[in-house]
Protein backbone atom coordinates (compact mmCIF):
# COMPACT_ATOMS: atom_id res chain seq x y z
CA UNK A 1 0.00 0.00 0.00
CA UNK A 2 1.47 3.41 -0.93
CA UNK A 3 1.73 6.21 1.62
CA UNK A 4 -1.33 8.05 0.26
CA UNK A 5 -3.61 5.06 0.81
CA UNK A 6 -1.94 4.44 4.17
CA UNK A 7 -2.75 8.02 5.14
CA UNK A 8 -6.44 7.57 4.25
CA UNK A 9 -6.56 4.33 6.23
CA UNK A 10 -4.88 6.03 9.19
CA UNK A 11 -7.31 8.98 9.08
CA UNK A 12 -10.29 6.59 9.05
CA UNK A 13 -8.87 4.53 11.93
CA UNK A 14 -8.35 7.69 13.98
CA UNK A 15 -11.86 8.94 13.09
CA UNK A 16 -10.39 12.11 11.65
CA UNK A 17 -12.06 11.09 8.39
CA UNK A 18 -15.69 10.16 8.99
CA UNK A 19 -18.63 9.13 6.85
CA UNK A 20 -22.28 10.13 7.13
CA UNK A 21 -24.00 13.44 6.37
CA UNK A 22 -22.14 16.68 7.04
CA UNK A 23 -22.81 20.25 5.93
CA UNK A 24 -19.73 22.00 4.53
CA UNK A 25 -18.91 25.72 4.84
CA UNK A 26 -20.25 26.10 1.31
CA UNK A 27 -23.61 24.68 2.45
CA UNK A 28 -23.16 21.41 0.58
CA UNK A 29 -24.31 18.12 2.11
CA UNK A 30 -21.16 16.01 2.12
CA UNK A 31 -20.99 12.24 2.71
CA UNK A 32 -17.62 12.60 4.45
CA UNK A 33 -15.89 14.96 6.86
CA UNK A 34 -12.17 15.51 7.44
CA UNK A 35 -11.08 17.37 10.57
CA UNK A 36 -7.31 17.65 10.98
CA UNK A 37 -7.86 19.33 14.35
CA UNK A 38 -8.60 15.84 15.72
CA UNK A 39 -4.93 14.86 15.31
CA UNK A 40 -4.69 15.93 18.94
CA UNK A 41 -2.35 13.35 20.48
CA UNK A 42 1.40 13.14 20.24
CA UNK A 43 1.53 9.88 18.30
CA UNK A 44 -1.22 10.79 15.83
CA UNK A 45 0.47 14.13 15.10
CA UNK A 46 3.82 12.37 14.73
CA UNK A 47 2.38 9.98 12.16
CA UNK A 48 0.54 12.76 10.34
CA UNK A 49 3.77 14.74 9.97
CA UNK A 50 5.52 11.66 8.61
CA UNK A 51 2.90 11.50 5.84
CA UNK A 52 3.43 15.19 5.07
CA UNK A 53 7.17 14.65 4.75
CA UNK A 54 6.66 11.68 2.44
CA UNK A 55 4.40 13.78 0.19
CA UNK A 56 6.81 16.73 0.19
CA UNK A 57 9.79 14.53 -0.61
CA UNK A 58 7.86 12.69 -3.33
CA UNK A 59 7.07 16.03 -4.98
CA UNK A 60 10.74 17.07 -5.02
CA UNK A 61 9.95 20.74 -4.33
CA UNK A 62 12.91 22.97 -3.46
CA UNK A 63 12.47 25.03 -0.27
CA UNK A 64 14.52 26.41 2.63
CA UNK A 65 12.12 26.68 5.56
CA UNK A 66 8.56 26.08 6.77
CA UNK A 67 5.73 28.47 7.63
CA UNK A 68 2.62 27.43 9.57
CA UNK A 69 -0.36 29.83 9.44
CA UNK A 70 -2.29 30.23 12.68
CA UNK A 71 -3.78 28.15 14.02
CA UNK A 72 -3.75 24.62 12.59
CA UNK A 73 -0.57 25.27 10.64
CA UNK A 74 1.42 25.95 13.81
CA UNK A 75 1.69 22.37 15.17
CA UNK A 76 2.13 21.14 11.60
CA UNK A 77 5.15 23.40 11.01
CA UNK A 78 6.71 22.27 14.30
CA UNK A 79 5.99 18.58 13.75
CA UNK A 80 7.10 18.54 10.12
CA UNK A 81 10.33 20.36 11.02
CA UNK A 82 11.01 17.77 13.73
CA UNK A 83 10.30 14.94 11.29
CA UNK A 84 12.70 16.38 8.72
CA UNK A 85 15.32 16.81 11.48
CA UNK A 86 14.95 13.13 12.32
CA UNK A 87 15.74 12.37 8.67
CA UNK A 88 18.89 14.50 8.73
CA UNK A 89 17.53 17.81 7.42
CA UNK A 90 17.41 20.62 10.00
CA UNK A 91 14.88 23.20 8.75
CA UNK A 92 13.99 26.55 10.32
CA UNK A 93 10.31 27.28 10.82
CA UNK A 94 8.05 30.20 11.68
CA UNK A 95 4.39 30.93 12.25
CA UNK A 96 2.15 33.95 12.65
CA UNK A 97 -0.10 35.27 15.36
CA UNK A 98 -3.67 36.28 14.60
CA UNK A 99 -3.05 39.57 16.40
CA UNK A 100 0.23 41.49 16.71
CA UNK A 101 1.91 41.33 20.11
CA UNK A 102 2.64 44.79 21.53
CA UNK A 103 5.16 43.73 24.22
CA UNK A 104 8.21 41.48 24.50
CA UNK A 105 9.55 40.74 21.04
CA UNK A 106 6.32 42.13 19.53
CA UNK A 107 5.09 41.66 16.00
CA UNK A 108 3.01 39.08 14.16
CA UNK A 109 5.71 36.46 13.52
CA UNK A 110 7.26 33.87 15.81
CA UNK A 111 10.23 31.65 15.05
CA UNK A 112 13.02 31.89 12.51
CA UNK A 113 13.20 34.97 10.25
CA UNK A 114 11.43 34.39 6.95
CA UNK A 115 14.11 33.97 4.30
CA UNK A 116 14.70 32.12 1.05
CA UNK A 117 12.03 29.78 -0.34
CA UNK A 118 9.30 29.20 2.23
CA UNK A 119 6.94 26.19 2.15
CA UNK A 120 3.54 26.87 3.73
CA UNK A 121 2.05 23.92 5.64
CA UNK A 122 -1.66 23.79 6.51
CA UNK A 123 -4.45 21.25 6.91
CA UNK A 124 -6.60 22.02 3.85
CA UNK A 125 -7.33 24.74 1.31
CA UNK A 126 -11.02 25.65 1.42
CA UNK A 127 -11.58 29.27 0.49
CA UNK A 128 -7.81 29.71 0.25
CA UNK A 129 -7.82 32.71 2.62
CA UNK A 130 -5.14 31.36 4.95
CA UNK A 131 -2.85 30.43 2.06
CA UNK A 132 -3.24 33.84 0.42
CA UNK A 133 -2.51 35.64 3.68
CA UNK A 134 0.56 33.45 4.19
CA UNK A 135 1.86 34.35 0.73
CA UNK A 136 1.44 38.05 1.56
CA UNK A 137 3.25 37.68 4.90
CA UNK A 138 6.17 35.83 3.30
CA UNK A 139 6.57 38.32 0.47
CA UNK A 140 6.28 41.29 2.86
CA UNK A 141 9.25 39.85 4.76
CA UNK A 142 11.33 39.75 1.58
CA UNK A 143 11.17 35.96 1.24
CA UNK A 144 9.66 33.82 -1.52
CA UNK A 145 6.69 31.42 -1.15
CA UNK A 146 7.60 28.00 -2.55
CA UNK A 147 4.18 26.35 -2.37
CA UNK A 148 1.62 24.90 0.04
CA UNK A 149 1.48 21.42 1.55
CA UNK A 150 -1.90 20.19 2.81
CA UNK A 151 -3.31 16.93 4.17
CA UNK A 152 -6.38 16.40 1.96
CA UNK A 153 -7.50 18.01 -1.30
CA UNK A 154 -11.29 17.69 -1.50
CA UNK A 155 -11.12 18.49 -5.25
CA UNK A 156 -14.40 20.40 -5.15
CA UNK A 157 -15.40 23.23 -7.44
CA UNK A 158 -15.05 26.63 -5.90
CA UNK A 159 -16.28 29.86 -7.48
CA UNK A 160 -15.86 28.38 -10.96
CA UNK A 161 -14.93 25.01 -12.52
CA UNK A 162 -11.65 24.94 -10.61
CA UNK A 163 -11.09 23.56 -7.13
CA UNK A 164 -9.79 25.85 -4.38
CA UNK A 165 -6.35 24.26 -4.76
CA UNK A 166 -6.34 24.73 -8.54
CA UNK A 167 -7.49 28.33 -8.17
CA UNK A 168 -4.68 29.04 -5.71
CA UNK A 169 -2.09 27.38 -7.95
CA UNK A 170 -3.13 29.37 -11.00
CA UNK A 171 -3.62 32.71 -9.23
CA UNK A 172 -0.28 32.58 -7.41
CA UNK A 173 1.76 30.37 -9.77
CA UNK A 174 2.60 28.13 -6.81
CA UNK A 175 2.19 24.35 -6.39
CA UNK A 176 -0.15 22.71 -3.88
CA UNK A 177 1.14 19.40 -2.51
CA UNK A 178 -1.55 17.16 -0.98
CA UNK A 179 -0.83 14.04 1.04
CA UNK A 180 -3.99 12.61 -0.52
CA UNK A 181 -7.03 13.77 -2.47
CA UNK A 182 -10.61 12.74 -3.11
CA UNK A 183 -9.60 10.27 -5.82
CA UNK A 184 -7.31 8.49 -3.33
CA UNK A 185 -10.21 8.39 -0.87
CA UNK A 186 -12.44 6.81 -3.53
CA UNK A 187 -9.72 4.28 -4.32
CA UNK A 188 -9.50 3.35 -0.65
CA UNK A 189 -13.28 2.94 -0.32
CA UNK A 190 -13.51 0.77 -3.44
CA UNK A 191 -11.00 -1.67 -1.96
CA UNK A 192 -12.76 -1.95 1.40
CA UNK A 193 -16.14 -3.73 1.08
CA UNK A 194 -17.20 -2.60 4.56
CA UNK A 195 -17.40 0.95 3.17
CA UNK A 196 -19.36 0.05 0.00
CA UNK A 197 -22.36 2.23 0.87
CA UNK A 198 -20.14 5.22 1.57
CA UNK A 199 -18.19 4.65 -1.65
CA UNK A 200 -21.35 5.14 -3.72
CA UNK A 201 -22.24 8.33 -1.84
CA UNK A 202 -18.72 9.80 -2.14
CA UNK A 203 -18.59 8.96 -5.84
CA UNK A 204 -21.95 10.70 -6.41
CA UNK A 205 -20.67 13.74 -4.49
CA UNK A 206 -17.53 13.80 -6.64
CA UNK A 207 -19.63 13.69 -9.81
CA UNK A 208 -21.90 16.49 -8.61
CA UNK A 209 -19.46 18.91 -6.96
CA UNK A 210 -16.04 17.76 -8.11
CA UNK A 211 -13.63 19.82 -10.15
CA UNK A 212 -12.65 18.19 -13.42
CA UNK A 213 -10.77 21.24 -14.74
Amino acid sequence: MNFRMSFIEFAVEQRILRFGEFTTKAGRLSPYFFNAGLFDHGDSLRRLCQFYVQAIEADGLSFDMLFGPAYKGIPLAVGIAMTFAGRGRDLPFAYNRKEAKDHGEGGLLVGAPLAGRVLIVDDVISAGTSARESVEIIRAAGAFPAGVAIALDRMERGRDARSAAQEFEENHDLPVIAVANLDHLLGFLQHHPEFAAHAAAVHAYRQHYGSFA
